[in-house]
């Protein structure tokens, strides 16, 4: 099996020759000369993510003085991450520590690059029971064949949820009821609410406030699944675009922004985002992942009130969205997997750790409690007693999270293909459609053979 294209050939060289001294085991000894283990870590993270990372491992330090020397961590951007991962996978320089997404265990453990760490937490008696997200941890699973059972190669770092979020000031100005969290809507209401709210505000005859803001790469999905329909088959190797449900879908995804106007046209989102037009309180819905609360709760970010909802239902009556993950998992090739496997352990269930990540202490939230028991007690408790600021319809994350008969979350199809190169296919030519250059069939039609090809393309390159 091929190991994934994450950047060019030329490119990963002079990554491999520039950007590997701090991080690989080559360079620095696994151990202290009096027998104590080194680790070495490589992440990507924001400032207060790197924050709290660096605080626990100094805490661990501490606390195995007796058995751990140095612990290297090198923490870089998220756009870097991949392309500096690549170049050390090509030198055979791994760090013990690294991240691995859903989409890459199969590839990284046929290729040797990641270990297998069931047996060390079953010698270790490390138990995954209290993790939050059992379908997050599923997913670093790997049985020899398919991913999602089998043994676990990764722990999750977290999992976010795309949620949706509304505007309160603009739901109070129009007289409008809040969203109940409890009964999302379905697309008919949505659609009549968002025509209540959408508004021509300085009277200068032009709309300047809407219902809803789409960001077509992350906004579609919610219509396509919660109509029955997908991206592709279930083993993802045939693109099935082309269904009744999944046009059905796409074209009332598109409706919103040519029929019904409840949403900016292309030609406005070229000018000003989705996501800048909420900020400045022009979009009365727009999407929110767990990842975005810090900033929305920041009145000089987003200086409204807000709270967490549903996205509308469509035919199957549940309304869906996508979960996120990524995972520490261990290098084949460390020379202290043991030590390493129960780092990442820390990491991953360590409560005061969490508790600084999720905003229990400080105050800044960056993700959910990994761990079930921290999530529905001192997580819960430090929102409602306003220690935690945060929307007060947190549920709505959960209930994507862990499915309810009127929420379901899932993983994106891209997280079980080679490559997303087919998904952006899709993407690209889309506006065409939402400023009516196209109709819905002409660009399936078009569209889908593409798709396939690359599709296809992805499957044989790692066969």
């Amino acid at each position: 099996m091929k190991l994934k294209k994450l950047v060019s050939a030329g490119l990963v060289a002079v990554m491999a020759t520039s950007l590997l001294a701090g991080c690989g085991g080559s360079k620095d000894s696994s151990e202290t000369a009096d027998g104590k283990k080194n680790l070495s870590i490589f992440i990507f993270a924001n400032d207060h993510e790197s924050t709290v990372y660096k605080s626990m491992i100094d805490q661990y330090k501490k606390d195995h003085v007796d058995t751990i020397g140095n612990i290297d961590v090198q923490i870089t951007t998220q756009d870097e991450y991949s392309k500096t991962l690549t170049g050390m996978m090509t030198a055979g320089d791994l760090p013990d520590i690294f991240y691995v997404g859903p989409e890459s265990v199969e590839q990284f453990v046929e290729n040797g690059y990641i270990e297998d760490l069931q047996p060390i937490l079953d010698k270790k008696g490390i138990s995954t029971d209290g993790m939050l997200a059992q379908e997050a941890l599923d997913s670093y699973r790997y049985d020899g064949d398919k991913t999602g059972s089998g043994d676990l190669y990764a722990l999750p770092k977290d999992a976010s949820v795309f949620a949706y979020a509304y505007n309160k000031d603009l739901f109070d100005e129009a007289g409008l009821d809040y969203p109940d969290p409890e009964n999302p809507y379905t697309y008919d209401e949505f659609i009549e609410v968002c025509k209540k709210l959408t508004k021509d505000t300085d009277g200068d005859g032009e709309i300047d406030q809407w219902g809803c803001g789409f960001a077509n790469a992350f906004m579609l999905q919610p219509f396509v699944w919660s109509n029955g329909a997908s991206y592709l088959s279930d083993d993802h190797k045939t693109v099935t675009i082309d269904t009744p449900e999944f046009k059905e879908a796409l074209q009332k995804y598109v409706d919103c922004t040519l029929e019904l106007g409840i949403t900016p046209t292309v030609e406005q989102d070229a000018s000003l985002g989705v996501y800048q037009r909420w900020l400045a309180g022009q979009e009365a819905f727009y999407a929110c992942g767990t990842w975005d609360v810090a900033a929305f709760m920041d009145k000089e970010t987003f200086p409204f009130n807000w709270d967490l909802c549903a996205y509308p239902t469509l035919s199957t009556g549940k309304s869906m969205t996508w979960l996120g993950t990524v995972g520490f998992c261990v290098s084949a090739n460390s020379k202290n997997k043991e030590e390493a496997t129960e780092l990442v352990s820390y990491l991953c269930t360590d409560d005061a750790g969490q508790k600084q990540l999720s905003g229990i202490e400080g105050g800044q939230s960056i993700q959910l409690p990994n761990m079930k028991d921290l999530a529905d007690g001192e997580f819960m408790t430090a929102i409602e007693d306003g220690t935690l600021a945060f929307p007060s319809n947190v549920n709505v994350f959960f209930n994507y999270l862990q499915g309810t008969d009127k929420y379901e979350g899932r993983f994106q199809e891209t997280t079980y293909t080679p490559n997303a190169e087919w998904n952006d296919i899709f993407l690209e030519g889309l506006d065409n459609v939402k400023n009516g250059s196209m109709t819905v069939d002409e660009y399936i039609e078009q569209v889908q053979p593409q798709m396939q090809a690359s599709l296809d393309e992805a499957w044989e390159s790692v066969e």
